[in-house]
C-alpha cells in the first residue's frame, strides 16, 4: 500500500497534462489553443512518522501533510475509533533528553 493516506485514505489521483500555444488575449493575443493532453498523476505529500499513542506504544504511520498539520490521529483500537493529539515518538539519544537528569 505505497502513497496512501492511513488516516484520510489519500491516493494518487489521475489528471492531464494540458499543452497550450499561442498569446493570451489578455496580453493583446488572439488567445490559447489546446495542442494536446497527456495523462499524468497527483501524488500526495506522504511521510511515514512514528506515533506515540495514549496507550505507550509507538507505531510507524504513512500520513498526508495535511494529516500531519491537523495534529489529530484518529485510528481504530480494539474495535473503537480512538482520536489523540499528534505526539511524535522520539528515537535513539535523543530520549535522554526528555527525561530528567539525576544531579539537576
Amino acid at each position: 500500500m505505497a502513497r496512501v493516506c492511513e488516516m484520510t485514505g489519500r491516493r494518487p489521483r489521475p489528471g492531464n497534462r494540458v499543452s497550450r500555444r499561442g498569446i493570451a488575449k489578455k496580453k493583446g493575443g488572439i488567445g490559447l489553443r489546446c495542442t494536446g493532453r497527456s495523462m499524468r498523476k497527483f501524488k500526495p505529500n506522504i511521510h511515514t512518522v512514528r506515533v506515540q499513542t495514549p496507550w505507550g506504544s509507538v507505531v510507524r504511520m504513512k500520513l498526508s501533510a495535511r494529516a500531519i498539520k491537523t495534529g489529530v490521529i484518529t485510528m481504530e483500537h480494539k474495535g473503537q475509533t480512538v482520536s489523540f493529539p499528534l505526539v511524535r515518538a522520539l528515537r535513539g539519544q535523543n530520549r535522554e533528553f526528555t527525561k530528567p537528569k539525576a544531579g539537576a
